[in-house]
């Protein structure tokens, strides 16, 4: 029986990663190119209305759909009979891979210890308002910093997705080095060094919670966007250059 055997397992946790991965990303997605506009829009009523009775239950899915991909994802890798071990982690396609783990990750965190915890905030005041109660004066900096994390988890979308893909495609043709060595952990080393720097910024340790600088990155959802491709670009000329055949 397919499920039983050597491939089994790994292959109904491949399928199970993806389409946890399809939840998440397209709630991200929803949150960050329909609804914050939308919402920009909309009166304060009918936006506090909104945050309770839609953002309430996407968040539910949202957060936990974030989980079933990371977990479901290091099964795939826990389980699979060969392949993922010591030799695959040193070639190119398993570099890739190990980078968007690392994006992953990132992403996860800024789901349940940003996100989440300021959504609360923002919806407690919502639902108060709606009650007849005064506004949290909070609010507005949890929405904040809620927002920038959206953003950024948006930005990372784009490169996690292009590295995890092409892991089992580009990254694994002849033009890229099987056992790239050194010049494959400096391409990993400068991915994690984009990444540390990104979040670091999405936490306002760079250019604070307000406009202007590299907050820039997060004013749109458009801008959010050319950033995630304009890493991808990146990724693909340092791949080029340090692990290319």
């Amino acid at each position: 029986m397919w499920l039983f055997n050597d491939y089994g397992f790994s292959d109904a946790f491949r399928v199970a990663h993806v389409i946890s991965a399809v939840m998440w990303m397209g709630l991200l997605w929803f949150f960050n190119f329909v609804q914050v506009p939308a919402y920009a829009e909309m009166d304060a009523a009918v936006r506090n209305s909104a945050l309770d009775k839609l953002t309430w239950r996407a968040l539910w899915w949202f957060r936990w759909a974030a989980v079933a991909t990371v977990g479901f994802g290091l099964l795939v890798i826990a389980v699979f009979p060969d392949g993922y071990d010591g030799d695959y982690f040193q070639s190119s396609r398993g570099i890739a891979l190990l980078t968007a783990i690392v994006m992953a990750l990132v992403m996860l965190y800024n789901v349940w210890m940003v996100i989440w915890p300021n959504q609360q905030v923002v919806i407690g005041n919502a639902r108060n308002l709606i009650a007849g109660g005064e506004a949290n004066p909070d609010a507005a900096a949890a929405a904040r910093k809620a927002a920038m994390a959206s953003r950024q988890n948006t930005i990372f979308s784009f490169p996690v997705l292009f590295l995890m893909v092409g892991a089992a495609h580009i990254f694994s043709t002849g033009d890229f080095d099987f056992d790239p060595g050194g010049t494959g952990w400096l391409f990993f080393l400068i991915g994690v060094a984009i990444v540390a720097v990104l979040e670091a910024n999405a936490l306002g340790y760079v250019s604070g919670t307000g406009n202007g600088g590299l907050n820039v990155i997060y004013e749109t959802h458009k801008n959010a966007m050319y950033t995630g491709f304009g890493i991808i670009v990146v990724l693909y000329i340092l791949a080029e250059i340090l692990m290319g055949n």
